[in-house]
Formats: C-alpha cells, sequence, structure tokens
C-alpha cells in the first residue's frame, strides 16, 4: 500500500474516447486520483456525481479529477453522458494503474471472497508526490471530504 509523501506511480491508459492520458500530463496541478468499482452502480454513481457536483470548486483549487476503473471506454463514455460527468475517466482494463496503487484487493459480500477495486482515492500534487492516500472511502462523502482538505 502506499503512503503519504511517496511519488505517485506514473500511468498512462485511455480516456472514455480513447485518448491516451498519463499522469505527467498534469505536472503543475493537484491531482484527485480516485478509484472505483464499477460505472453504474449504485454507490459508483453517487460518488461520481458528488465529483461532478463540486468540479467547479475543485479547478478553483487549481485541482483535476480523473476517476479509474477497469470498465471499457464505451463503458465510461455512457456512464459519464448519463450522468452529466465533467471529469476524465480513464479505462483500466489491465489492472495497471490498479495495482500500482494497490486497490486490486480481497473483498467479502455476504461470505462471498473475490477480488475488486476497493474504494480508494489519492490527493497528488503539483510535484507528482502522494499528499494524502485514503483507502476504503466512503462514496457519499468521498469527494467533500478531499475538497475540505485542500
Amino acid at each position: 500500500m502506499l503512503t503519504a509523501g511517496e511519488k505517485a506511480p506514473e500511468f498512462s491508459l485511455p480516456d472514455k474516447d480513447g485518448n491516451i492520458v498519463s499522469l505527467a500530463d498534469f505536472k503543475g496541478k493537484k491531482v484527485i486520483l480516485y478509484f472505483y468499482p464499477r460505472d453504474s452502480t449504485a454507490g459508483c454513481t453517487r460518488q461520481a456525481v458528488a465529483f461532478a457536483g463540486l468540479y467547479d470548486a475543485f479547478t478553483q483549487k487549481n485541482a483535476v479529477i480523473i476517476g479509474v476503473s477497469k470498465d471499457s471506454q464505451a463503458s465510461h463514455r455512457k456512464f459519464a453522458e448519463k450522468n452529466g460527468l465533467p471529469f476524465i475517466l480513464l479505462s483500466d482494463t489491465e489492472l495497471d494503474a490498479i495495482q500500482k496503487y494497490g486497490v486490486w484487493q480481497e473483498k467479502k459480500l455476504y461470505g462471498k471472497v473475490s477480488m475488486g477495486i476497493v474504494r480508494s482515492s489519492f490527493v497528488i500534487n503539483e510535484d507528482g508526490i502522494l499528499e494524502r492516500v485514503l483507502y476504503k472511502v466512503k462514496a457519499d462523502t468521498n469527494a467533500q471530504d478531499i475538497l475540505d482538505g485542500l
């Protein structure tokens, strides 16, 4: 698991439109990088809509929001359009960034054990250093908690 003060792992992943987006593209800006389990599920939708609602406040603080899941680009496109999401969604079907950031973990649901994305958020400063590392965050309060900490 990552800790604050470490260099944020680099990544290059396709967005919902097929454009390759890298962490290095945002040098000089704060990056709010959040990992979520799946497009269009109840918790993930509430979390994304909360980030969208605070988008202008994040922008005023020179912060970029990036959501990552293992869903396809097409799934991200539908999710963003349906919910009016103004920020970047990246598709990590190969689990590259998901594993680098340590969010692919064992999960238990109703006694069943499986591997999946643990809802997590990372605040990366203008120099690519992890400022905050938040594993197992709550979908409903994550966006506001991060904004309050900026």
